[in-house]
């Protein structure tokens, strides 16, 4: 079998980077016949004794922060993780991916620098969202692209329509258009001018406008928006998430309700976005993978996964970067 790695970057993380290296472990332990590239400390990475010889080291002890600027960060040259990550990415055939939790600017400033041949092409990120249904709902962009275009609204509809198309097995994704009413007539200059647009796009199952109450309802396949809206979308369902389900656990502690252990622990399987894996940047020549902040060991775990199945059906990803 051909030799293959996934690149974690360590740092930037919520949750440390322990959290992210017992993630790490998790995806030895899911995948024996993938190996790791670990960007971090030299000495943490070696003190957690992952099994020998399934891993290599990019050693770094910088990370981008909230308060940095991710280009002046760039120029700095300085053992940045995330950018040794992605260079390393571009740099090397064996590698998958790459997965990281840190700074979203970082990424896709380092992402555009080393994994973007076309530099005129607008990488975006697509997050997956748990719908009421059952199913799951394709959000593009959450964060990538914060001021765009009409047109730019459709190359996402595309990019996401083929991500639920060859990963989900959906053949016509329904493509919704993020919101403030569900007539043609709502939404701002740029909604109105990508609705008209979308309506007569070739290849697009355009259903229309979704308004922000329906997001999760599974009216739609992929949900396309700019990444301001978009990222809004995915922390206040993150948000409702996390408060219902605190709200169901106190209740049932106070009125010693049986049934509320059950009930949270499907809500959990179902709606804990800290384990969903991971947001997808589409439109660069290898997956990038960007965990949420928060996120736990087994999103880490997750989103290799993700990497995984895009490179055992590679024309997967061919069709959508």
């Amino acid at each position: 079998m051909k030799k293959r790695e996934i690149i974690i970057d360590l740092l930037g993380s919520d949750m440390g980077p322990e959290e992210m290296l017992e993630g790490a472990r998790l995806v030895l332990e899911a995948f024996p016949q993938t190996g790791l590239v670990l960007a971090g400390p030299k000495a943490l990475i070696e003190a957690a004794q992952l099994p020998e010889g399934r891993y290599r080291i990019l050693e770094a002890d910088k990370t981008v922060t909230n308060l940095d600027n991710p280009i002046e960060a760039f120029y700095r040259k300085e053992p940045v993780s995330v950018f040794m990550a992605l260079e390393e990415a571009g740099r090397c055939d064996d590698v998958l991916g790459v997965i990281s939790a840190g700074n979203t600017g970082a990424l896709f400033a380092g992402a555009i620098r080393f994994l973007l041949a076309d530099k005129t092409v607008r990488p975006c990120i697509a997050a997956i969202l748990p719908t009421t249904q059952g199913g799951f709902t394709c959000l593009v962009d959450t964060g990538a692209s914060i001021d765009c275009g009409p047109a730019q609204l459709v190359e996402f509809a595309h990019r996401g329509s083929d991500f639920m198309r060859s990963l989900y097995k959906i053949d016509a994704p329904r493509v919704g258009l993020l919101s403030n009413g569900a007539e043609p007539t709502k939404g701002n200059k740029l909604v109105k001018e990508a609705h008209a647009l979308l309506a007569k796009e070739e290849g697009i199952n355009f259903v229309g406008n979704i308004e922000g109450n329906k997001t999760l309802s599974g009216l739609c396949d992929v949900l396309v928006c700019e990444g301001f809206a978009g990222n809004q979308v995915l922390k206040n369902s993150e948000g409702m998430a996390v408060n219902l389900i605190t709200e169901i656990v106190k209740y049932g502690k106070m009125h010693n309700v049986p049934a509320a252990k059950e009930i949270v622990g499907y809500l959990m399987s179902r709606f804990d976005f800290a384990s969903l894996g991971a947001g997808i940047m589409l439109g660069t020549s290898k997956p990038v993978l960007k965990n949420r902040g928060s996120c736990r060991r087994d999103a880490v775990k997750n989103a290799a996964q993700i990497l995984v199945n895009l490179a055992e059906n590679k024309t997967v990803y061919e069709s959508i970067h």
